[in-house]
């Protein structure tokens, strides 16, 4: 029987729930997985608690570019073999050309295109990279159609970005209304977190009294943020939660909040907001990730105009006067997430490299 072998930079908390499902459908003898320390991003880093094997992580050119060792006895294994479709892993070029070479199946796993989208003159980079493997696994259903067309004799399979299992996705009744903003993700540049701080201590004279705006995550911006709640006195307003993974939780944060806000590029974090029945306020003109895919605008999701502190006030006064009309939403949120974005279906696609026969 076919073994899967999975190659991640790292494994960070979020992806716990993927593995965990694969490796019970496997069992450890037809599944292996290999990781390192820490991301590009030292933020993002390996949850220990994941069952898996060490690799070591060398950074170079000040962490534009990796090279990992700890996992060279994989080469030649006859396994199939999932690897990140990063062009800057520099060791996962070895492996696709040599096992392509050996006739060994080498599956990629990522994003389809550069952040800047298809169009992006770096393609081409990536484009190398994917014609070599065996296949291509992609974030999201509408990347592998766009793929399809792009690369039609390739294989490409989709596997939703999820992390809520499909038992912990629903919407019970609490004895209080939501009323909270809530941020889930990482407090760097690129998600603007200090926008949203900003954007909300404009918007205080609009929202009611016992309304704060919830933080969880880390990143270099967390001082700039602290600072920015103690200047201005805002302590009981913006709560900064710090990294939190437990599921009740996330659960009891979600559950207090109208809606969730991404003051950058959207994440995987849409669908986590979305598992727990919660919209979500987005800035519009952003490098989005696939997960966007999810919005479908007006009914679990508000876009206001980029970097736009009025338009946010606006988008926001709009929210809060319109509550109910947000919390009759959640159980139809909720449902479509579970039928679209959970952790089982995204294992599956995995699952299925080695269960059968054919995906497509």
């Amino acid at each position: 029987m076919k073994k899967l072998v999975i190659i991640q930079t790292v494994t960070p908390d979020y992806r716990a729930g993927v593995f965990k499902v694969i490796r019970e459908a496997l069992t450890s003898s037809r599944f292996e997985l290999y990781r390192g320390k820490e991301y590009f991003e030292k933020s993002v880093k390996t949850d220990q608690r994941i069952e898996a094997k060490e690799a070591k992580n060398i950074y170079l050119l000040k962490r534009t570019l990796l090279f990992q060792i700890g996992i060279w006895h994989l080469l030649f294994k006859k396994a199939v073999l999932v690897l990140e479709m990063n062009p800057r892993i520099l060791s996962n070029w070895i492996f696709l050309i040599v096992r392509r070479l050996t006739g060994r199946e080498t599956v990629l796993w990522g994003h389809a295109w550069p952040r800047s989208g298809k169009g992006s003159k770096s393609d081409w980079v990536r484009n190398v990279m994917r014609t070599c493997a065996s296949s291509i696994i992609v974030y999201t259903k509408q990347q592998q159609k766009e793929l399809s067309v792009y690369m039609p004799q390739k294989t490409i399979y989709a596997a939703p970005n999820a992390i809520l299992h499909k038992k912990d996705i629903l919407v019970k009744a609490t004895s209080l209304p939501p009323k909270h903003l809530i941020y889930v993700g990482r407090l760097s540049e690129a998600k603007k977190p200090l926008f949203l701080v900003r954007a909300f201590k404009e918007s205080l004279d609009i929202l009611p009294e016992e309304a704060k705006l919830i933080m969880v995550g880390e990143g270099e911006q967390m001082s700039g943020i602290q600072r920015f709640i103690k200047d201005h006195h805002l302590e009981d307003r913006i709560l900064l939660k710090g990294h939190i993974n437990d599921y009740e939780q996330l659960k009891s944060l979600y559950n207090s909040s109208i809606f969730s806000v991404s003051p950058g590029y959207v994440g995987l974090s849409i669908t986590q907001s979305f598992g727990f029945g919660v919209p979500m306020l987005i800035s519009k003109e952003e490098p989005h990730s696939p997960e966007i895919e999810a919005v479908n605008e007006g009914k679990n999701a508000i876009y206001y105009e980029t970097d736009d502190i009025i338009r946010f006030r606006e988008s926001v006064k709009n929210i809060y006067s319109d509550t109910s009309k947000w919390i009759d939403k959640r159980t139809e949120i909720a449902l479509y997430c579970k039928e679209n974005y959970s952790v089982e279906s995204m294992a599956t696609t995995f699952i299925n490299l080695v269960n059968t026969e054919n995906l497509s």
